[in-house]
């Protein structure tokens, strides 16, 4: 099927779904879990929505299974932070406040937050992502597979088209740059 989708053969993409559904499901309950604190978007609301931005992209070049997962949670991380934003932005005006590191922290370690710092410490961490982009794509790609849509290493590796020892330094340099950069920003630096 990915050949078809190459091929530009939309159709192809309704036929993927179902085989991949289950895994896209998994993969969208662990991102709301640790993005969303309240249930106004739910696991199937964003699934849907990933799909439809997937539908709509215009090159359909994912290489196998593991690419392919690995640009769903990307598209579920985007799906999630632009309703987290637009909640925000409806509580406060447009502006947020800056997050001390340990509220990122405990954000990050326990999943959902029912206060408003899980909701900013997820965006503090992606802005620092987009900083990481700038300095390494390949890390900031590690990142949204492991973190984001939970991949395991081997998967990752095989998304990226690099060796799972490259995954697992990646993913340890990326964590400790994530850290600083958060920790700088929050101004809980040492």
């Amino acid at each position: 099927m990915l050949t078809e989708l190459r091929s530009g053969d939309r159709r192809a993409f309704d036929r993927l779904l179902p085989l991949v559904y289950a895994e896209l499901r998994e993969i969208a309950r662990r991102t709301r879990r640790r993005w969303d604190a309240d249930d106004s978007m739910n696991t199937t609301a964003l699934v849907h929505e990933a799909y439809l931005r997937l539908a709509g992209t215009s090159a359909m070049a994912w290489e196998d299974r593991p690419h392919f997962m690995c640009v769903a949670a990307r598209a579920m991380r985007q799906i999630l932070l632009d309703h987290v934003k637009r909640r925000q932005a409806a509580k406060r005006g447009a502006g947020t406040r800056p997050v001390p590191l340990h509220e990122i922290e405990v954000a990050l370690s326990t999943g959902p937050d029912p206060t408003d710092a899980g909701a900013d410490a997820l965006i503090a961490l992606d802005e620092a992502l987009q900083r990481l982009q700038t300095h390494d794509p390949r890390q900031t790609r590690i990142v949204e597979c492991r973190f984001f849509g939970g991949m395991t290493i081997d998967d990752t590796a095989v998304a990226l088209g690099v060796s799972p020892a490259t995954v697992k330094r990646g993913w340890a340099m990326a964590q400790a740059w994530l850290y600083r950069e958060l920790a700088r920003s929050s101004g809980s630096e040492p």
